[in-house]
């Protein structure tokens, strides 16, 4: 006679034990568990230190760690999900958007009518009115920069600059932007500069204003948006430049320090350093900018790094307001990437990190 197993029987014979798990499964992961953090020897591939353990992440793949500051480009914040180093990534660099000669002009706002009459203008005219607002280098003035005249590399460069920008899920803007949520610009006042700021003259004001002009009318400076896989995006001369000659205005939205002491963007620029701490003000072009979004600073703190410097950036006063402009600091061939000092004179900034 048959006896029926009983149902706990039955209800016992579905599990498996142990060792059958272990013999299933094609590897298993021994770790033994000790009052010793297991990566307190961890150090960073790139510079052979383990200081600043917060900042290092490990890669998902080979396990190495490096600090964000090591990496090109820098990582400001700390990943979400797996990150993998240089090394073990295989992501390619980010897709080029081609943008048509229409889209162009809609994404800078430039207008078709104005563009053609732009063509009409012989080199011969454009010197003469350089000639008039510049006068010689002794002086020290601000020259306009120099767009190429060639009208289909022109569209390159601004394409350059359209899809970098549209990478970033960026607007064009070729001014500061005062929102309501953030500083107002009665708040951008000159005359709050702890010691004053240094006023624009009325010959390079003219200069600057030229310049704005050309923007709006479709001239660019000769400069292309290139991607390194080391510095990320960068800035690179497509034609000659000259030295002191006005390469753009910092541009972005206008906050107060106060209000972005914690924020992770990497491109923020002083514009106020007020006597009243809470009026101090700092351009951030994380919404909004131009292709100084793009340029590279460079680590002051050795002197390779300082000869690579050919920009300047420089606070003035322009009509009461503060301005940050970037301006050559000798003259700059074609193909030479821009690099400016991010601390001006302040070198208040740790720089250590940069290219």
């Amino acid at each position: 006679m048959t006896v029926e197993p009983s149902p706990l029987r039955r209800r016992v014979k579905k599990y498996k034990s142990i060792n059958d798990i272990i013999n299933g499964v094609n590897y298993a992961a021994v770790v033994e568990h000790n009052n010793n953090n297991d990566y307190n020897d961890t150090v960073c591939d790139e510079c052979g230190s383990g200081d600043r353990d917060h900042q290092l992440l490990l890669c998902d793949k080979c396990d190495k760690a490096f600090h964000m500051t090591c990496l090109r480009p820098i990582v400001v914040r700390v990943p979400i999900g797996p990150w993998f180093c240089p090394q073990c990534s295989d992501h390619p660099p980010p897709a080029v958007k081609s943008f048509t000669q229409t889209k162009i002009f809609d994404f800078f706002k430039i207008k078709k009518c104005t563009a053609s009459a732009v063509k009409r203008i012989s080199p011969q005219d454009s010197r003469k009115r350089r000639r008039r607002i510049v006068h010689h280098k002794k002086r020290r003035r601000l020259l306009p920069f120099t767009p190429s005249e060639d009208t289909e590399r022109r569209l390159e460069q601004m394409g350059s600059l359209a899809s970098a920008l549209t990478s970033l899920n960026m607007e064009y803007s070729d001014d500061l932007t005062y929102s309501f949520d953030m500083a107002p610009r009665w708040a951008n006042l000159a005359s709050y500069e702890k010691g004053g700021m240094q006023v624009l003259s009325k010959e390079d004001t003219e200069t600057l204003e030229y310049c704005s002009a050309m923007l709006k009318r479709g001239e660019c400076p000769p400069l292309l948006v290139i991607f390194d896989s080391c510095e990320g995006y960068t800035v690179e001369a497509d034609g000659p430049i000259k030295d002191m000659t006005l390469i753009t205005e910092y541009i972005g939205d206008v906050d107060y320090i106060k209000n972005r002491e914690h924020d992770d963007c990497d491109s923020m620029m002083t514009l106020l350093l007020a006597s009243n701490p809470s009026k101090s003000l700092v351009i951030c072009p994380d919404k909004r900018g131009n292709i100084a979004r793009f340029i590279n600073g460079i680590n002051n703190f050795t002197p390779e790094s300082k000869k690579k410097q050919n920009l300047k950036c420089v606070r003035y006063s322009v009509n009461g307001e503060c301005r940050v402009l970037l301006v050559a600091t000798r003259d700059i061939a074609k193909g030479e990437r821009l690099y400016y000092d991010y601390n001006g004179y302040e070198h208040e900034y740790p720089t250590h990190h940069f290219v």
